[in-house]
């Protein structure tokens, strides 16, 4: 199962540091990376495969929305096939 994980938030340090440590520490894999800072605001999208996650994907967004809180950033963890389809012309 994929996901689009977005992290949204004023830059500072160990933002990809601390959201990659979270994904290794529960066996999500990272498929594609972008990120960009744009007059110190911090914006990343990660396509990640989290079929190797034994939890649920309900239980892997909720922990990655209290990590954003915690690191002063807003993210979100979507269905591959729902951002598809939120997204298409």
């Amino acid at each position: 199962m994929k996901g689009i994980v977005t992290v949204v938030g004023k830059d500072r340090v160990g933002i990809i540091a601390k959201v990659c440590a979270y994904l290794a520490d529960n066996s999500i894999n990272i498929l594609d990376i972008s990120q960009t800072i744009v007059n110190g605001y911090f914006n990343m999208m990660m396509i990640i495969d989290i079929s190797g996650n034994l939890g649920k994907f309900e239980s892997v967004a909720e922990e990655l929305g209290k990590l954003g809180g915690e690191i002063g950033v807003d993210i979100r963890l979507q269905s591959e096939e729902i951002f598809n389809s939120m997204h298409r012309i």
